[in-house]
Order: structure tokens, then sequence, then C-alpha cells
């Protein structure tokens, strides 16, 4: 378990941060170069040799860890979101997907002789895979490696409106297209980067702290919520609990612990990207706002519950455990205090996310 997290005093947090967690320059540097290599091969190589019409590649948005500035230490995780020209809808990304995953790994088998990586790439079980897994190791920093999941996606977000928010005709198509929750979350990759990669620094260190014990906590066999369950309600935390650039490390710590604990009341939702403007929009939303709880709305893909279906309850047990330890316990032995989060969380503060509420059967205990 977590015992050198747990062993830290809780004033000490912001040290441990920087002494464990985060990655030095020398990885993200080699990170920077490894990616570029992958885009470049997508973009050049990847389709290069198949008969026209050749399928383009429209962009490719880096996600996961190392998109958001949260990567860890010994290992970072990388989404490449490769949007295609050859899909022209979400049904159209679903049927041909595999098709497109086998030919990215048969050329990057072809290709991967020629860089300075070691790359290995993991076989699916799935007969319709979403993603390409594969890991770059580096051949020059000893314990250094990068998790790549490679999705092929439907370029849904091509409609802006002038603000730089999606169009509701985006979300409109994706409601009417009958999938399962999540099913095209890769589409919005950019909107999840986005939402964490602008937060200030310690928030970000906040969301490795929280992601490095959930590391540590998490056992194999166990379906736990999803990280970016866990990312979500430290971004959640400081919003409604501090704002403050300079908080203490050890009290937003506590707070995610807390809405952990407490995660048969939650239900949060952002409107940064989607709101309840558009009637088949806000309809959707009320009848995934009346779900069982715990509902965490993912901010860029109204139809994914974060962490929906997952035990919970086996993570908010470490999380109890972990509120007794002395990472959150003060110089006198006394529990350090979640942040004072308020049972409805609209705010006059900022208008991107004015309508965000956290509903509770009660307070904090």
């Amino acid at each position: 378990m977590a015992q050198d997290l747990y062993q830290t005093p809780a004033r000490k947090l912001d040290k441990f941060v920087f002494d464990v967690l985060q990655p030095d320059s020398t990885f993200l540097r080699q990170a920077g170069q490894a990616i570029d290599t992958i885009c470049e091969f997508l973009k050049t190589n990847c389709f290069a040799d198949r008969p026209p019409p050749r399928i383009k590649v429209d962009r490719i948005v880096k996600g996961g860890s190392l998109g958001k500035g949260t990567s860890l230490k010994g290992g970072s995780d990388a989404d490449l979101v490769v949007f295609l020209d050859c899909f022209k809808g979400y049904n159209d990304q679903e049927t041909n997907r595999a098709g497109i995953i086998q030919e990215i790994r048969r050329m990057l088998e072809k290709c991967q002789q020629q860089w300075h990586f070691e790359v290995i790439i993991e076989t699916s079980r799935w007969p319709n895979p979403r993603v390409l897994s594969f890991q770059m190791r580096s051949k020059t920093t000893v314990n250094e490696s990068i998790d790549f999941d490679m999705l092929p996606a439907y370029n849904a977000l091509r409609k802006f409106c002038s603000r730089g928010k999606p169009h509701s005709q985006v979300y409109v198509e994706l409601i009417n297209c009958y999938s399962r929750g999540g099913e095209f979350s890769t589409c919005f990759t950019e909107l999840q980067r986005d939402f964490v990669v602008e937060r200030c620094t310690k928030l970000k260190s906040l969301i490795r702290l929280v992601k490095y014990w959930y590391k540590q906590v998490r056992q194999r066999g166990q379906s736990l919520p999803p990280k970016y369950a866990l990312e979500l309600l430290s971004v959640y935390a400081w919003e409604r609990g501090s704002r403050d650039r300079a908080f203490k490390m050890a009290e937003g710590f506590r707070t995610v612990l807390e809405l952990i604990r407490q995660y048969k009341k939650l239900c949060i939702y952002w409107t940064i990207n989607y709101d309840f403007e558009d009637e088949l929009v806000a309809g959707f939303l009320n009848k995934q706002l009346r779900k069982p709880r715990p509902i965490i709305l993912d901010p860029a893909d109204p139809m994914g519950i974060v962490g929906e279906g997952s035990r919970w309850d086996l993570l908010a047990r470490e999380a109890e455990h972990c509120c007794h330890q002395q990472c959150c316990m003060d110089l006198y032995g006394v529990s350090v205090q979640p942040w004072d989060v308020l049972v409805s969380a609209a705010s006059p503060h900022h208008g991107s996310w004015a309508e965000l509420i956290l509903r509770w059967c009660g307070q904090f205990s």
C-alpha cells in the first residue's frame, strides 16, 4: 500500500510531490521527442502505401497525463487521438475503426526499427477494439517509459461557434446516435485535456498526488473508478473549496478523499462545453442527472458518467484509512480539515462553470 505517502507529514506533501512524483526535464524532453516521432509517422508514413483514395489525417490531439501536464515520474500515459477524414460520423467510427487500427499496427511494426525507442505493442482481446496500445521505452533513461493509447476518431468538433464552445449540434448528433455511455469520448479528447491543462500549476500537483495515491492502492482485478474521475474530483474540490493558487496541499488532498468517502451523494456536472439551452440536450441531461449516484458527468461528453458501475466502495474504504495517516495530520496529530464545500455549488465568480452543482443528502461528516 501507499506507505511512503502515508508516512509523509501533511506539511511536507509539496516536497513529496516535487521529489517523488514530478518527472524530470530529461524524461519530459524524451517524451516530447517520442510523441513527435509517432505524430510524424501517422501524418506521413502510416497510410502511404494504401491505394487511392488515401486516408488523410486531419489532426492529432495529445491527451493523457502528458497532454494535461499531470504525468508522474517513472512512467506516463499519452492518448493520441487521430482524427481521420474517412470517418463521416459517430457510427462510421464504430464500424470501421478496427480496420484502421489493424493498418496502424502493421505500419508501426514496419517503421519502429528506425526509431531510438523500444516499442512494445499490446495485443487487444476485443474483436472491435477502440484503441491500439503500445509502450515506448527509453534506451538511455532507466525505468522511464510512456504508455501510448492511439485512438482513431471522427472529427466531431469541426463545428464551433464564435466563442470557442462546441455548437450544440455536435451533442445533438451524439445523443441521436445510440451508444453506450462514453463510447465516443475520444471525439472530445481536446476538451477533456483543456479542462485540466488550463488549471494552475499547484492544482496539477494535487492531481499528481491523488493519482499517485490511486496507483498505490489499486490492486489487480478490482474494477475501481478510472483516474479521470479522480482528476475531475480534484478540479471540483479546488473550484468549490479554495480557488487559491497557493492552497495547502494537505487540505486539497483531504477534500478529495472526503468526496470519495461521500461518493453515494455525488452529483457533479459542468456546463463549460454543453448546457441546457438546446431542448434535446437539456432533456438528455435531466435524464442523466436522475440516475443513481455517484454521478460525475464528463465535462466534454454528457453521455459519459465517469466511473459508472465501478467499485467506489473499495476506493472509499481506502480513502477513509488514508484520512487517519500522517499525510492527513497536522503537527499536533489533529486531522487536517477538508475545505468547506457547499451543498449548492452555483457560483457568481466564473461564468463558464456557474451552473456546476454538487447535490448532497447532507454535508461533510
